[in-house]
């Protein structure tokens, strides 16, 4: 092999290498979003908050954007506000509680430029709440990620709604409440 080859084969080994690890960062954000939390041991609301804004960095911004998602998410500028937002999601006293939340990633496209990467998926999830009710949601997601000393961090999450539809009260019937998985 010539030195160009030598160099173009270590420039594609870098990119898929760059899109396994985003590809493992967006789904390690999505299994931290799940409820019940996958994790194990346990962890509390706390500490899945703390393992999602790792995830990120420093200057990322966090928005829902469009018509439906510009009010219900709003913008969160840094890890701060980031932090702040996810707080607000798994409020305490929040009434009905969460008590299902699973995330499907499909249509994946990431693309990287150097340290510089885009992804582009679509998401479903269900929601169940301990007063029965139900939605499905599906949004499409389109993140901004940088690699910095060797390390891949989310700069930006974008989410836009593709649709929210109500679901049947009560139209679960067996659902954990909690995860064993890792166990």
């Amino acid at each position: 092999m010539t030195e160009s080859q030598l160099a173009e084969l270590a420039r594609r080994v870098d990119v898929l290498e760059a899109e396994a690890n985003i590809r493992r960062i967006q789904a390690q954000y999505m299994f931290l979003c799940d409820t019940p939390c996958p994790v194990f041991p346990p962890i509390d609301d706390a500490e899945r908050i703390e393992r999602i804004v790792d995830l990120y960095t420093e200057d990322a911004v966090w928005e829902g954007v469009g018509e439906y998602y510009d009010g219900q998410f709003g913008r969160a500028e840094g890890k701060d506000e980031i932090r702040a937002h996810f707080n607000r999601f798994w409020a305490v006293d929040q009434e009905p509680k969460l008590l299902l939340n699973a995330h499907y990633l499909t249509s994946e496209q990431i693309n990287v430029d150097g340290d510089e990467a885009t992804g582009l998926w679509i998401h479903m999830q269900p929601w169940l709440f301990s007063d029965g009710t139900a939605l499905l949601r599906s949004s499409r997601l389109n993140n901004a990620f940088r690699r910095s000393d060797g390390e891949w961090k989310i700069t930006r999450t974008r989410t836009e709604n593709v649709f929210v539809a109500p679901l049947p009260k009560n139209f679960a019937e067996a659902f954990p409440s909690s995860s064993v998985l890792l166990k």
